[in-house]
């Protein structure tokens, strides 16, 4: 799964990498994104303009948002057999910009683990949303990220990791019509061209919102893990 991710280019970086014309909100970096916050993300709809949208996606149907909870991620492998995600999959998705993601190793305590791309310090992550409205009327615009089988590198940190898009495959995601095109995107990235180190615990929790969380965590003889 992802539940965690970071965006801390500064606004005009931002705008120049994805050709964008501003937000619909003030932009403001993020160490420490996690579930049900409002996020950053670029949709189909409005491919230039950045927009805000509630992490963790909630259908049209829903009686609530508490249904978003459960639907932070979507597994490529099954994307079109949930009635949920198959809609959205054709028809609205966006692109999840990041700087990095976190993923907790399952030995040692579970170490969380800062990973990210090594030549391309912006990334986009495959993601899809949806419009809910509740019954007073409220409208609510969610999001989710989808998650595929890890590469060699993730394997030993963990066994899934979110679809991260090459950059001249970016546009494509938003736009294309064609299912097979669509379903071809949903892989694991390059190995090669990923990176990662291990961090504080302070990322466990979603109250840490500073640099801080991006400190290495250092072992007892004082080198990097």
């Amino acid at each position: 799964m992802c539940g965690r991710f970071s965006l801390t280019a500064n606004e005009a970086e931002l705008n120049l990498r994805f050709e964008l014309a501003g937000g619909d909100a003030p932009y403001v970096p993020r160490y420490n994104g996690a579930p049900t916050q409002m996020l950053a993300v670029i949709t189909g709809e409005n491919p230039h303009k950045l927009s805000y949208h509630r992490w963790g996606l909630i259908p049209p149907w829903a009686k609530d948002v508490s249904i978003g909870n459960k639907m932070i991620n979507a597994r490529a492998e099954t994307i079109t057999e949930k009635a949920s995600f198959r809609a959205p999959l054709f028809s609205k998705r966006c692109l999840v910009p990041a700087d990095g993601f976190y993923e907790w190793q399952q030995n040692d305590g579970k170490q969380p683990f800062r990973i990210f791309v090594k030549d391309n310090p912006i990334f986009s992550m495959a993601g899809l949303w949806e419009r809910w409205k509740s019954p007073e009327g409220t409208v609510i615009e969610s999001f989710n990220i989808i998650t595929t089988e890890a590469n060699s590198f993730m394997k030993p940190i963990h066994n899934r990791m979110p679809v991260i898009l090459k950059q001249e495959d970016e546009k494509t995601w938003l736009s294309s019509k064609n299912s097979t095109e669509i379903l071809s995107l949903l892989k694991p990235y390059s190995s090669e061209g990923m990176d990662a180190y291990p961090v504080s615990k302070l990322v466990n929790s979603p109250r840490n919102e500073s640099p801080a969380v991006w400190v290495k965590e250092i072992n007892k003889t004082g080198k990097h893990e």
